[in-house]
């Protein structure tokens, strides 16, 4: 008999009222359609426009059981609201997903499809391969992220085509050996998650998804979140090549130095920024 699974998603939400409804709504129509067993783990950071009220509205609706809602103190990084919620959730397998629409809920049975196919450790959603796409993002945040996403590549090796993506699935047991080694709670925690993963030999697929702006509400990426990327990502760089072997594993010991030929831009980067 086969086993069923459970699927517990996690929402960090700060100034999501408007969104969130529509995403729990899309969420639960998804899961339910599909004959799915799931849960909603709902990590709040003391959001000033009253999410945290909503969510408790919602949860009046769909029971304590489909939707777990986890209040903190204020704003403590992603990072930290995705290891939060992961001790708050029951489910053998965990989706990763923004709160604000712009990752939809259509393309999970995709997620769970692709698992069950390759038996992965990771499936995680890329924007940048054919049948993918971004969608609302003017020029200037469309080239941000894929200077972002060019970085990444060049100085971390990642094997997939888009690292800062947020949307993905994870067996259970997968993301919390990942967490242990974790050390960026911040924007970069999405990326640090697939650098781990790759250096403790995880199996990751990729599935193309499109990416939709938000409509409600305003982005949480700011000047400050691009510094600490860029900080972020040389911290990743500097403590994944200080692993001699897992250097020596990907057959890539020529990228610290390419990579290292970057970090002048990505200094000034900083700078100009700031």
């Amino acid at each position: 008999m086969a086993t069923e699974h459970k699927y517990s998603v996690l929402l960090p939400t700060y100034n999501e009222r408007e969104n969130l409804p529509l995403m729990v709504w899309l969420l639960d129509k998804t899961f339910v359609e599909n004959k799915l067993k799931y849960e909603i783990v709902v990590v709040e950071d003391n959001s000033p426009d009253g999410t945290l009220q909503v969510a408790r509205d919602l949860q009046q609706i769909y029971g304590k059981d489909k939707l777990v809602i986890l209040p903190r103190e204020g704003k403590l990084g992603l990072g930290s609201a995705y290891r939060d919620g992961l001790k708050q959730a029951t489910g053998d397998f965990v989706f990763l997903m923004d709160a604000d629409l712009s990752h939809h809920p259509k393309f999970i049975p995709e997620f769970i499809k692709k698992q069950a196919e390759e038996n992965c450790d990771i499936v995680t959603g890329t924007r940048y391969v054919s049948g993918g796409g971004v969608y609302g993002w003017d020029l200037r945040r469309k080239l941000t992220s894929r200077v972002a996403n060019y970085l990444a590549t060049v100085l971390l090796n990642p094997s997939v085509t888009d690292l800062t993506g947020s949307f993905r699935l994870y067996k259970r047991d997968v993301i919390e050996d990942i967490m242990s080694a974790i050390q960026g709670l911040g924007y970069v925690f999405q990326m640090e998650i697939l650098v781990r993963a790759r250096q403790r030999e995880y199996s990751i697929v990729e599935v193309p998804i499109t990416f939709v702006d938000r409509i409600y509400g305003e982005s949480k990426l700011g000047a400050g979140e691009i510094v600490a990327y860029l900080q972020g990502l040389l911290n990743l760089f500097f403590t994944t090549y200080l692993d001699s072997k897992f250097a020596l594993v990907a057959g890539q010991n020529w990228r610290p130095l390419q990579g290292g030929a970057l970090l002048v831009l990505i200094v000034s980067l900083s700078s100009y920024i700031e």
